[in-house]
């Protein structure tokens, strides 16, 4: 058997291995909640480990703890921070009490023991790295700082970075022009930079939408304590956390005008999740696109031909797919049902405290990193490197029938339904045919059929 050593807490005494760094609470846990073996996302074990040092050094600065005391564990943590095997010490699963205490536990027992064999001095979880705090105070806080630090450092970043790309093959595309289609059918000319500008002003759109919110994520509860009353709290503790957390991170983080708000429910989280969700939706789009453009290469529409990245088939050779777009469709229906999931939990805030928050944190974590990944390969893999298969679009152009639409005026529209009945029926050229039925001259109708000039203003 392995090692184990004796510790205790408020319930007993209980063993846990004997180079473990956590405690009772976080040995409960593990006991109590063998369901995923998924555990909390790093990023989130960060945040509240940063959580941790700023509420120490604040402690400190309000002389509820010692300079001793504080400096031990803000050194436990940041040698935390620096560890490789960080997550070795934190081994709770997501699906956990509702309030995410065993993580907070977790962390406040690691952190614990790890300053006391540091310092030699006698650090206790709860009177000291969790004083002024609850629970229910810190898990919400965690999932706005961990988010708040995922968008800024992760998301933002990947959608400028496709929008970019994006915009970087636009003047060697507008030479392009191919059949738009509307319900899958052939419908009147595109030029393909406005089809991939489409894509564009969709993520620039999406970009947009999250400024709000993150002004929301921002703002923080820690100093509710239990139940957002700050019963333990030293008064000014929420202002002082919020001053030293934005010094070291760097980001503008505020107490929220309301704590009882942002315990008892996780709307900012779900509209956070909201967004992503759109952002997948903006994703299927583009991947969709992407795939129907490069279909084929001889039976589908063949306009593009995405970069070839692997064998497509173990059985049939020289077969190519596009398997990025594929990829990054999978991703947008995760994180749709990551959101439905959050959105349910963001239904079970009662009274007081949302009790599905770890799983709303893992969610929503989950999304930001799918997103932010798929974007950039979208750019780097398929949108910078697709090639436009010109004979292939110039085949179908000029024969579209639809192509008639731009006579409306002169002939009128039953009479140019005829002509593109006709042409489709005896699968002539629009132009062979108008020149019998139209009674427009030959120059006239080259001029008024010419594609290119149907694509209009770029803008449009």
């Amino acid at each position: 058997m392995s090692a184990t050593r004796l510790v205790h807490d408020s319930m007993g005494e209980l063993e846990v291995p004997a180079d473990a760094l956590y405690g009772a609470q976080t040995q409960r846990a593990i006991e109590n909640f063998p369901v995923s073996g998924q555990r909390m996302p790093e990023s989130f074990i960060r945040a509240l480990i940063i959580i941790k040092v700023a509420a120490a050094k604040t402690n400190v600065t309000l002389a509820k703890l010692s300079p001793e005391l504080g400096g031990a564990i803000e050194k436990a943590c940041q040698q935390l921070l620096s560890s490789p095997d960080l997550m070795t010490h934190f081994p709770v699963d997501i699906f956990q009490t509702g309030s995410g205490t065993s993580s907070n536990m977790n962390a406040n027992e690691v952190i614990a023991t790890l300053a006391s064999q540091l310092s030699g001095l006698t650090i206790h979880p709860n009177d000291h790295v969790n004083l002024g705090q609850s629970s229910n105070d810190v898990i919400p806080t965690s999932i706005h700082v961990s988010a708040t630090i995922a968008l800024k450092t992760q998301l933002l970043p990947a959608l400028e970075y496709l929008i970019r790309a994006i915009e970087a093959r636009k003047p060697e595309l507008k030479q392009y022009c191919k059949t738009g289609r509307t319900h899958l059918m052939d419908a009147m000319p595109i030029r393909m930079d406005q089809a991939i500008g489409s894509w564009q002003a969709q993520l620039q759109q999406q970009h947009h939408l999250l400024a709000p919110i993150l002004a929301q994520l921002l703002q923080l509860p820690l100093g509710g304590t239990a139940v957002g009353t700050g019963v333990n709290a030293h008064p000014h503790f929420a202002a002082q956390f919020n001053q030293q957390l934005s010094a070291d991170t760097g980001l503008a983080f505020s107490p929220a005008p309301n704590f009882f708000a942002l315990m008892g429910a996780q709307d900012t989280a779900v509209s956070l999740s909201g967004a992503t969700k759109s952002i997948a939706v903006t994703i299927m789009k583009i991947a969709n696109d992407l795939r129907w453009m490069n279909s084929g290469p001889l039976s589908g529409l063949g306009e593009i031909a995405l970069p070839a990245l692997q064998p497509g088939s173990s059985i049939m050779p020289g077969k190519v797919n596009p398997v990025i777009p594929e990829s990054a469709a999978m991703v947008a229906a995760q994180v749709i049902g990551n959101d439905a999931a959050i959105t349910i939990g963001g239904q079970s805030g009662n009274f007081e405290l949302n009790v599905m928050l770890p799983m709303i944190a893992s969610n929503l974590l989950n999304s930001i990193e799918l997103l932010s990944n798929s974007l950039r390969l979208l750019a780097d893999k398929a949108i910078a490197g697709f090639t436009v298969l010109p004979d292939n679009l110039n085949r179908a152009l000029h024969r579209n029938p639809v192509l008639v639409t731009a006579l409306n005026e002169k002939i009128g529209y039953e009479k140019a339904a005829s002509i593109a009945k006709k042409a489709y029926q005896q699968q002539r050229p629009i132009l062979d045919v108008a020149l019998e039925l139209s009674g427009l001259d030959e120059e006239t109708l080259i001029r008024l059929l010419d594609p290119v000039a149907l694509t209009g203003d770029e803008h449009k």
